[in-house]
């Protein structure tokens, strides 16, 4: 068990550029905690990233298919191969029937088994921090860290400790709501947020225009002073009409923390402070080595910036998504029906405690039973003696038994390594076929959604999203 190989996959679709990572893990238990972990993870495919194919706003979609038959093809890998992995997609890409193109696409040729989530701001708050400077975060683990994930549409910001998010938000505050013609600053597009901001400052200017010097400073002056407010935790920024369209998700700051940054305006801020040759202007037809040459003269902002490097520096989501968006399941799990995975888009209605009663876990059940695809329910703590599963496992009998149901699964989520246990008094030993799942040794991610991939070496992954 504990050296069982197998292959994950990342795909970050945005409104600039495309990512894919392959890497290579173990199975194994972690040495502290002794849950089952995927271990020693080594990339084994990264190539450049690629501008997202567009034709005006919609998602090339020929030329996205033959992008991944590419990627695939270079990586030596086909969906069987993948154990599990992520998709996310965001910004320019997630608009109007681009996301559901894309997510197609992956489907078609990874699986179902790999998740494939859009415009989910917190979830890509929460991957950016943990691909790029969890490490770090742990290593300096008496300090918060704020992560900075600036792209092309938007600043998701997120806080930790010691290797754990406390705190994420989402901001439309990136390099691509003005895009330019590379080597100028004429306008050839622009966001419905970036006309706002140009009314806001008082600024008229059309596609096919230049921006002037003044013109310029005046938009990096409002981005900077947002994203100082973010920092800062300064509602009164976001309080103003222009304010509020470009906040998605309300962070609440973090005063005190060190600021590390990633992204593409994250990986050009880190190329300037190690002195490499920077882009020539508007290289990628936006603002973004504009922002980021700007990010690095505020005092605020650029504290951190040579003192606490990312090891990743730029390219965190997909590193999160591949290496941090799955948990391994226990192996001692209940799992009546192994055809049954995988799973998607599992709603996880209620959050429950070991010593949960009798009313509280009725409730629950009944919940998850309206829910056609089936739903989760998560339990958490540990189990301090067998009576306590015993019983656990009895109510939960008692409340299928009050809401049966064969067609709909009910997946339970388990903190501790009782999933067999609990899964037999459930079911009384086999006798009641409730279309139950139990999965342990899951921690508590704080999701509103997870996605079940297939059984394999006698552990399942499970993908969380729709953070909060």
């Amino acid at each position: 068990m504990d050296q069982a190989a197998v292959h994950l996959i990342g795909l970050d679709f945005g409104s600039t550029t495309s990512s894919v990572l392959v890497a290579k893990a173990r199975i194994g238990h972690h040495g502290l905690t002794g849950r089952m972990t995927l271990e020693a993870p080594q990339v084994i495919y990264r190539p450049e990233p690629v501008f997202t194919p567009f034709r005006g706003t919609d998602i090339d979609d020929v030329a996205i298919e033959a992008l991944l038959d590419r990627w695939l093809g270079a990586s030596g890998l086909a969906a069987p191969d993948f154990f599990a992995g992520g998709t996310i997609i965001t910004g320019l890409a997630a608009l109007r029937d681009n996301a559901a193109i894309l997510a197609r696409a992956v489907g078609a040729r990874i699986g179902e088994g790999v998740v494939a989530t859009a415009a989910d701001p917190c979830l890509e708050s929460w991957l950016a921090f943990m691909g790029s400077c969890s490490m770090l975060s742990r290593v300096h683990a008496d300090r918060a860290v704020l992560n900075l994930d600036i792209g092309g549409g938007t600043t998701n910001p997120a806080l930790g400790r010691n290797g754990a998010v406390t705190a994420t938000g989402c901001h439309y505050v990136g390099a691509r709501h003005f895009q330019v013609q590379p080597g100028s600053y004429r306008l050839t597009a622009m966001s419905e947020h970036g006309r706002a901001l140009l009314h806001a400052l008082g600024i008229v200017r059309k596609i096919g225009e230049e921006l002037s010097q003044t013109h310029l400073e005046a938009i990096l002056d409002w981005y900077i002073a947002a994203l100082e407010a973010i920092v800062q935790g300064d509602r009164a920024f976001f309080a103003t009409p222009v304010g509020r369209m470009h906040e998605q998700v309300a962070f609440p700051g973090a005063k005190d923390a060190a600021v590390t940054f990633s992204g593409g305006v994250g990986e050009l801020l880190y190329r300037r402070a190690t002195g490499e040759p920077m882009p020539s202007t508007t290289h990628f037809g936006d603002l973004g080595i504009d922002l980021a040459e700007r990010i690095a003269t505020s005092p605020r902002l650029s504290r951190d910036l040579r003192n606490l490097v990312p090891e990743q520096r730029g390219r965190a989501t997909v590193y999160g998504l591949a290496l941090h968006s799955t948990e391994v399941s226990g192996a001692t799990l209940c799992l009546p029906d192994g055809g049954a995975l995988p799973l998607r888009d599992l709603p996880i209605v209620a959050r429950l405690s070991m010593n949960a009663d009798a009313a509280t876990i009725d409730a629950a059940v009944a919940l998850a039973r309206r829910h056609a695809r089936g739903a989760c329910i998560q339990v958490l703590g540990v189990a301090a003696v067998h009576e306590h599963v015993k019983l656990l496992g009895e109510r939960f009998e008692k409340a299928l038994g009050s809401h049966p149901s064969c067609d709909h699964t009910l997946v339970l989520l388990l903190e501790a390594n009782v999933g067999k246990t609990l899964g037999n008094y459930a079911t009384s030993w086999g006798k009641m076929p409730n279309g139950l799942i139990v999965l342990d040794e899951m921690p508590d991610r704080q999701a509103h959604f997870a996605n079940l991939g297939r059984m394999r070496d006698g552990v399942v992954p499970v993908a969380f999203y729709g953070m909060y």
